[in-house]
């Protein structure tokens, strides 16, 4: 009896003990597939995508089953697009956008769920621009300029997206100099956008300007910019040509100490032919060139070669020699606008300029203030007016 009642015992306990075994088994078989899915790789997802890619958006990287540790986009000349990683660590974005006609391979490294290091790789490529803008600029690279010289960007096609273009055009100084953009209608007729100090540059000041634009859109009619510009140049010394028209004297005044005074003859007085006043910036030393009046709707006043020109206007007005005006010199204004004098003063004032000195002209009988775009006119609007021609204003 005491034997059945121990058999019967140790069956029930075995009955107890079987659906505990089983579901402890069951578990093992769980927990690898987890650790297994932890450690797939990690996919990407990238925008854009394809091989006719819309241009002008950034690229976007997306990780799917784990991380993004580093991103790495480059087009086929090595060319690379920073960006920065999402606070998550699952997304990745360029700073800069997509430019048309370009491939771009990109490569990630990657940490999955489970901690495992990988690499993952992607590429697309961009439609080709249907229209290219393009861009003029001064001063070129290298140069020594005089203290008003603004940057000038002329472009070739109409900017519309004029905000978009200045937000990709970045100005670095050695003086932390103010300054700000201007947009304007060239001379020539195209877009233009300058940079001016708020005042005259500080002399020895290094300015860098990166104009970012590879990848913009410029807008209906200008199409797309397809490359980066970059130039550098520095400030000379602190020169002023000061011109009184009304005394017919010229003053050349460096580090605000008068170096030389010169007669002078200017504008005539009464028609087309009176000069213009307000500040206008050397814009070239041209030497010796032909001046024809037709050119500037004078008719045919004149036509000859002139020696030591200094281009201080689209519109035609220099600082040049004019010996057949010699009578006048210091006492009279009969030129057809210029601001003439001797050859030998012409040519000693030839020596000591630069591009980019202001000269500062006044008189009671002129034809009006240089406009911004009739050469580098801007330092005629006071620094409110100047501000408000920004697109980002």
């Amino acid at each position: 009896m005491h034997r059945d009642r121990i058999r019967v015992r140790a069956a029930a306990a075995a009955i107890l003990l079987a659906p505990l075994a089983a579901c402890s088994s069951g578990t093992s078989p769980a927990s690898g597939d987890a650790k297994a899915a932890d450690d797939r790789p990690v996919t990407l997802s990238v925008t854009p995508k394809g091989r006719q890619a819309a241009a002008g958006e950034p690229v976007k990287v997306t990780a799917t089953g784990g991380t993004l540790t580093s991103v790495t986009v480059t087009d086929a000349k090595g060319r690379r697009l920073s960006g920065k990683l999402g606070s998550g660590g699952t997304a990745w974005t360029s700073d800069r956008k997509a430019a048309p006609g370009t491939a771009y391979q990109v490569t990630a490294a990657t940490r999955t769920k489970g901690g495992t290091a990988g690499t993952a790789k992607a590429s697309f490529a961009t439609a080709d621009a249907d229209k290219v803008n393009k861009v003029d600029w001064r001063p070129g690279a290298g140069a020594s300029v005089g203290i008003a010289q603004p940057i000038s960007l002329v472009f070739d096609r109409p900017v519309k997206n004029r905000a978009e273009v200045e937000k990709q055009l970045k100005i670095t100084t050695s003086s932390k100099t103010e300054g700000a953009w201007g947009w304007m209608r060239d001379w020539s007729g195209k877009d233009r956008v300058d940079w001016r100090p708020r005042t005259y540059w500080k002399p020895g000041t290094k300015v860098t300007l990166n104009a970012e634009l590879n990848g913009t859109d410029s807008g209906s009619d200008g199409g797309w910019f397809i490359r980066d510009y970059t130039t550098a140049f520095t400030i000379g010394a602190a020169q002023t040509v000061k011109v009184d028209l009304d005394n017919h004297q010229l003053a050349l005044q460096r580090d605000g100490e008068t170096v030389r005074r010169i007669p002078v003859s200017g504008g005539t007085p009464g028609g087309d032919k009176r000069s213009w006043r307000g500040t206008a910036v050397l814009m070239a030393k041209e030497g010796t060139i032909n001046m024809n009046s037709e050119t500037v709707g004078l008719g045919n006043a004149y036509d000859k070669m002139v020696d030591y020109s200094m281009r201080l206007t689209w519109s035609g007005m220099y600082a040049h020699a004019a010996p057949w005006n010699s009578a006048y010199f210091g006492n009279a204004n009969r030129s057809s606008g210029c601001i003439g004098m001797s050859d030998s003063d012409a040519a000693w004032l030839y020596g000591q300029v630069r591009p980019g000195d202001p000269f500062e002209i006044k008189g009671g009988e002129t034809k009006g203030t240089v406009a911004p775009e009739n050469g580098f006119g801007e330092w005629n609007l006071s620094w409110e007016e100047w501000r408000s021609k920004s697109a980002l204003r």
